[in-house]
């Protein structure tokens, strides 16, 4: 079983039931699923980044990615309606509770300059979402075999209804966040 899996069962539900009064555990908000997104322009003329992409993807989260495609045609862009321009990948269950294991307590720390993780990646919602620019954090990626710098956005979608649930949540999971400004009086 996930260890970050074991972690919410014993000690976070009992933590967010303090400290927002939730009625009984069944109420305390969870993280529903991780989507990991790369955007790859570069496949528009050369095919062979897409396949890379993948490749680097389904190491990453275990599982291959879907292709997305483009829904309109961008001249700008040479973009065409139907190329394929990014993937992307829902992680839920063990995967889930595994990859984000993986990023918080290996990828994160690989950042150059890591200062903690911005808190205005929350959408209103409860979901957080965060950008990595460069796939070679992850250890599972062998940097000398990399052709191309990837970037990727991870979002983590929970169950919470407001974002300081969200918030509060991702810290007792050890997400890296900077320390809270405090207002001067």
């Amino acid at each position: 079983m996930a260890r970050l899996r074991d972690l919410y069962k014993t000690q976070i539900v009992g933590q967010l039931i303090k400290e927002f009064n939730y009625p009984n555990p069944m109420a305390v908000p969870k993280m529903e699923k991780i989507v990991i997104s790369m955007g790859v322009g570069k496949a528009v003329q050369d095919k062979k980044y897409i396949g890379m992409a993948i490749k680097d993807l389904t190491i990453i989260a275990g599982q291959k990615p879907l292709i997305c495609k483009a829904k309109k045609s961008v001249s700008n862009f040479k973009v065409r309606q139907g190329d394929k321009t990014g993937l992307k990948v829902t992680l839920r269950g063990v995967r889930m509770y595994e990859f984000m294991d993986r990023l918080i307590s290996l990828a994160i720390p690989q950042v150059r300059d890591f200062r903690g993780l911005n808190r205005k990646g929350l959408d209103g919602r409860g979901n957080y979402s965060l950008g990595l620019s460069e796939q070679g954090v992850f250890p599972e990626i062998d940097i000398s075999r990399v052709e191309a710098q990837q970037g990727m956005n991870v979002t983590f979608v929970t169950s919470a209804k407001t974002d300081t649930e969200s918030l509060k949540m991702l810290e007792l999971f050890g997400m890296p966040f900077k320390k809270a400004n405090k207002p001067e009086k």
